[in-house]
């Protein structure tokens, strides 16, 4: 990419999009369109439609989406379907009505089937049931790539779709309702330990087992795709690494400093069993993380004191 080109990231002050930014600017890149919520509702196509028409932005990242842990995606399926379907179809649709000559969709590892075969390859999508307590985001995404790999097909546009593992780092959220486990683990931790509780307790078993990937990790493969991928076929990012929930507990509490029980609410729902995503792919195309799992909740917990604690 030229470092002049015109850049739209859609969703640039979320997590996975303020990381881009951070990265496209520490790259020399220096003509990046931004706009937050109340310059552009990206849910509102003629606003979209007029956006694009007037910026023509020749390289598009979407990285905006209505996003949560299992309690939101179980409590709210309608909007999280109908939210995402629409705001990324009125930006898919638009890039390629004028003219975008690259677009980077961003799914998410959950569009594979709630038992895929470990670690998940790219050609298990749509080869088995989703996981239930997510399934309307799954969709959502799932949606997403096709629209993408339609717009390939049909009119030879170079859309492409990488599907991060999960993802944690500065501007993630640390609501209660509302949060990643891995967000939400650091939260308890640091309310625990300031409140000088004696247990913390956690959703689940904690045998489920996930894998992690730092946020600006992720901006840095994404930049790489940019200037390296050109397929329509998706590309899973991850570290290629998984932890259990328990044991990501314990390095919270340990990287917190919370020093009492863990204590483990088997009511509530754990997921899916295991999610480690294969990639390989990417590792072919010379890209893998730099970020060690207990560097970045060291460095996302510094950020969250001095950022979102209360």
């Amino acid at each position: 990419m030229e470092k002049s080109e015109k850049i739209f990231i859609a969703g640039h002050q979320g997590m996975v999009g303020s990381a881009l930014t951070r990265a496209l600017e520490a790259s020399g890149f220096t003509n990046l369109i931004k706009r937050d919520r109340s310059q552009l509702d990206l849910g509102d196509a003629p606003a979209v439609t007029r956006f694009f028409a007037k910026e023509q932005p020749q390289v598009v990242i979407f990285a905006a989406a209505k996003v949560g842990g299992i309690k939101a995606n179980s409590d709210q399926p309608v909007e999280f379907l109908l939210e995402n379907l629409r705001v990324q179809n009125n930006v898919i649709a638009a890039a390629h009505e004028n003219g975008a000559r690259k677009l980077l969709f961003l799914g998410s590892s959950c569009i594979y089937p709630k038992l895929a075969p470990q670690p998940i390859p790219e050609s298990a999508l749509l080869t088995g049931p989703l996981e239930p307590t997510n399934e309307a985001y799954a969709i959502a995404k799932i949606a997403g790539v096709k629209l993408c790999q339609a717009f390939s097909r049909e009119y030879d546009a170079n859309f492409i779709s990488a599907m991060p593992t999960n993802l944690y780092g500065p501007n993630d959220k640390f609501d209660l309702e509302t949060s990643h486990v891995l967000a939400a683990l650091l939260r308890k931790a640091h309310e625990a330990k300031k409140t000088g509780a004696r247990e913390l307790v956690v959703w689940g078993t904690g045998t489920p087992r996930r894998e992690f990937l730092h946020v600006d990790d992720c901006a840095a493969a994404c930049l790489h795709l940019l200037e390296k991928y050109d397929s329509p076929e998706i590309i899973n990012v991850g570290c290629g690494e998984d932890i259990s929930i328990r044991e990501l507990a314990e390095l919270i509490c340990d990287v917190v400093g919370f020093d009492g029980e863990l204590t483990w609410d088997k009511t509530k729902p754990d997921g899916t069993p295991r999610k480690l995503l294969d990639v390989s792919k990417l590792r072919a195309l010379g890209w893998k993380p730099t970020i060690p799992l207990r560097d970045g909740i060291a460095r996302t917990y510094d950020w969250f004191l001095k950022n979102a604690a209360k």
